[in-house]
């Protein structure tokens, strides 16, 4: 622990509460704090391209870091990533959920160039229940998300080691176009595949869809 102040450029989602507390303490442990909060698609802002300092803490970022950034970051460049290493990449809750899955978690873990890939500092797991579904999975998710952001700042505020964790990442990070195509519902498939797809990517205006002849039918849930 040193009596020194360190810089952050600090990297999250818009129009999120939980980034909002995490670059609240950021802007009070660090000095100077550079940030930017974006959506996806959003461009990388130059000044950001441009940065060096200290750390980076990527929370819920939408931005895959170039390599040169990454570099610029003297002591660290850390991400907290919404799912336990076993689901790393795009859609995590969704293919926990896909797959049945009995535990679920959120990793904080360094950046690497490759996304998710970089060496795990600490995890948080907790079970997944039968009745969840993406809304309450997500809402249990970044509870615990935060949680482990207010564990880990601090030592970086403090300039002190960070934890390295026994977990490893299980499987390579899941795509886009693997996200996208979980989706997809075929007449041909069976009531169970029906069924884990419509439980793993119904969410809000988002529901699975059936394409045929050209024409697209989406999913529409029953109401009680």
């Amino acid at each position: 622990m040193t009596d020194t102040v360190h810089s952050v450029l600090f990297l999250g989602k818009a129009d999120d509460a939980d980034c909002v507390r995490a670059l609240e303490y950021c802007r009070q442990a660090f000095s100077p704090a550079t940030y930017c909060l974006g959506r996806w698609r959003d461009p990388l802002p130059d000044e950001v391209r441009a940065w060096e300092g200290d750390y980076i803490i990527s929370y819920l970022s939408r931005w895959v870091l170039p390599s040169d950034l990454l570099r610029r970051a003297k002591m660290a460049a850390v991400n907290f990533h919404p799912a336990s290493p076993a689901y790393p990449g795009i859609g995590c809750t969704n293919f926990a959920l896909y797959e049945n899955a009995t535990e679920y978690g959120v990793t904080c873990h360094h950046m690497a160039p490759q996304v998710d890939t970089g060496q795990i500092i600490a995890v948080k797991k907790f079970p997944i229940h039968p009745e969840d579904n993406v809304a309450s999975l997500l809402k249990r998710t970044y509870e615990h998300q935060i949680a482990l952001f207010f564990e880990i700042a601090p030592l970086m505020a403090e300039g002190r080691q960070l934890p390295i964790s026994q977990e490893v990442w299980q499987r390579p990070a899941f795509t886009r176009t693997q996200f996208n195509e979980l989706f997809r519902i075929s007449p041909t498939m069976t009531k169970d595949e029906i069924a884990r797809r419509v439980r793993a990517v119904s969410y809000g205006a988002y529901e699975p869809y059936v394409e045929l002849e050209g024409y697209r039918f989406e999913y529409t849930p029953q109401k009680n």
